[in-house]
């Protein structure tokens, strides 16, 4: 009876799904494909943009958390100019620097949208993570479009919301 229990436990632990821990590495070839010079280009205009963001959100009370996939959407709305980003950081709730993505100019040409997503199981940033983005544009060109759009489905439930960005300088 001891070799039954013990090998039906064995046959359990075995079918045991392995949890498979996921990736939150940042894919900085891509950014590095888009790196450009800029000390040749003058008159450019400079700002700073902050977009609120959301790896979790707190459900019932503020002891539940429920976990978000983040989209950030990083978009030039010009149709004829392209523009230039200069860093893209990621901050969790007390304000920590946890991730860069790029710190040196990328391109984004005109009409242009670039993506960054954040996992679900990534939830190092909390429920007040944020980012800033420092960028530069022709003269009278629109200044870039940041937008955030958070969801997560689980079972029939669903959520998703959007947030935009706020120029800052």
């Amino acid at each position: 009876m001891r070799y039954l229990i013990i090998l039906i436990l064995l046959f359990f632990i075995g079918c045991k799904e392995k949890q498979v821990q996921p990736e939150f590495s940042i894919d900085k070839e891509n950014w590095v494909k888009r790196k450009v010079d800029i000390s040749k280009l003058d008159s450019l205009n400079h700002g700073k943009s902050y977009l609120s963001v959301y790896s979790q959100i707190y459900s019932f009370s503020q002891k539940k958390k429920y976990n978000l996939t983040g989209m950030v959407s990083l978009r030039n709305v010009s149709e004829k100019d392209t523009i230039y980003l200069l860093r893209a950081d990621y901050f969790n709730t007390e304000g920590e620097n946890i991730r860069t993505y790029f710190d040196y100019p990328i391109y984004m040409s005109p009409m242009e949208t670039l993506e960054i997503v954040i996992a679900q199981a990534d939830i190092e940033g909390g429920t007040g993570s944020n980012f800033l983005f420092e960028w530069k544009t022709p003269k009278s060109c629109p200044e870039p479009l940041f937008e955030g759009v958070m969801n997560s489905m689980q079972g029939t439930q669903g959520i998703s919301f959007t947030t935009h960005s706020r120029r800052i300088k």
